[in-house]
């Protein structure tokens, strides 16, 4: 293991935080219990004092078939996981286009687009050290209990990738906004839409600082250019707060705060 600085307003997707050093696990290494995992960044906000980080190395970074089974490493880019599949006409993975990050990242909100998600496909999760089957980890809408951390992950190889899905898909996230963010800043409530909500109590445009609530798609939390994490944990709170007060909803967090 190795420490590397790494400057969080250029990492992160929604370009907040500051140069912090950030322990970079190996192969072989004994994962420190003490430290938080992250993954690409791109659904986290990043305090002045963020706790101490820890990220997997690029020899998590790998794509294995084992016979009928593939088998991820978890630091592997998403966009690397589709075009894999892609050449390998392996079906399955076309949600993961166009989904920042990595498999690690993934797995650890079970993520994904619309009516998919990665504990669809998914056999099995390597965490801390162990092969554990899904059905024994907790999951469900945007969260996964892994209680300990993936480096790897196994999927059953279905034939036949579908390019018409991926292009769907694909269209379908080209309606988010463009400017800085880290993706949808709040889980849809059981038979409603955070960003409706958001809209709904007047906040689609809002902004606190650099910081806005996008007048594209009101979910995004954008970052404007020099926006700071006091100014977007000022708009989250505030959302939280008007949503509560007009439709008795409590919207939870997509995006996670350290």
């Amino acid at each position: 293991m190795f420490f590397k600085t790494i400057d969080f307003s250029k990492y992160s997707s929604i370009r907040i935080g500051q140069p912090t050093e950030v322990l970079m696990i190996e192969k072989d290494d004994k994962l420190p219990k003490e430290r938080y995992l992250i993954g690409g960044a791109n659904n986290l906000l990043i305090s002045p004092t963020p706790p101490p980080l820890m990220m997997l190395s690029k020899d998590f970074a790998f794509i294995e078939q084992e016979g009928e089974m593939l088998i991820i490493g978890a630091a592997m880019p998403t966009g690397r996981i589709v075009s894999y599949a892609r050449k390998n006409n392996i079906g399955g993975f076309e949600f993961c286009a166009k989904l920042p990050g990595t498999l690690g990242g993934m797995l650890a909100m079970n993520a994904g687009v619309k009516n998919y998600e990665v504990f669809d496909i998914l056999q099995s999760i390597e965490i801390d050290g162990k092969w554990i089957p899904k059905e024994q980890i907790g999951h469900g809408y945007r969260y996964a209990h892994l209680g300990g951390v993936a480096t790897a992950a196994k999927f059953k190889i279905k034939k036949g990738f579908d390019q018409t899905l991926l292009d769907e898909l694909l269209s379908l996230r080209n309606n988010q906004p463009h400017d800085p963010s880290a993706g949808s800043a709040f889980k849809n409530p059981p038979n409603d839409h955070a960003g409706r909500l958001i809209e709904a109590v007047g906040l689609k445009g809002v902004k606190k600082g650099n910081m806005q609530w996008s007048d594209v798609h009101a979910n995004f939390l954008v970052n404007l250019g020099g926006g700071t994490y006091e100014d977007a944990k000022t708009l989250l709170e505030l959302a939280k707060e008007k949503v509560q007060a007009q439709y008795g909803i409590a919207l939870k967090e997509e995006i996670r705060l350290l």
